[in-house]
């Protein structure tokens, strides 16, 4: 089974930044799509950017022009970066799948905390 290995959260202030990391263990990670995925308390899992094996990029409106998600296949990790930091960007944020056309996911690591005060 692929293990996701997510860090870099933190505490932040309202308008600072925060770099992500998901490490993922499959030989395969170039040939795959990659999502990061956010659940604030009491909410649910949102999807948040995607990355395709390629480099194509595509956001969430609410995190557009903030967030940047990119990759590196050699390393077998993508990341997020996250500038001016809202407090409503508070949640746990998960690395995974992000393949057209299915729900399909690898199990959910342990996910990063990511505090924004405001």
């Amino acid at each position: 089974q692929v293990q996701l290995g997510e860090s870099g959260g933190g505490f932040v202030q309202a308008g600072g930044s925060l770099r992500l990391s998901c490490a993922v263990s499959t030989n395969f990670f170039s040939l795959k799509a990659m999502g990061w995925y956010r659940q604030a308390p009491g909410k649910q899992r949102e999807w948040v950017a995607g990355i395709s094996g390629s480099g194509s990029t595509n956001y969430a409106d609410s995190v557009k022009g903030r967030f940047t998600i990119s990759r590196d296949n050699a390393q077998r990790t993508v990341y997020l970066q996250m500038n001016s930091l809202k407090p409503e960007d508070t949640a746990v944020y998960y690395c995974n799948l992000d393949q057209a056309g299915t729900s399909y996911r690898w199990n959910w690591g342990q996910g990063t905390q990511v505090t924004v005060s405001s």
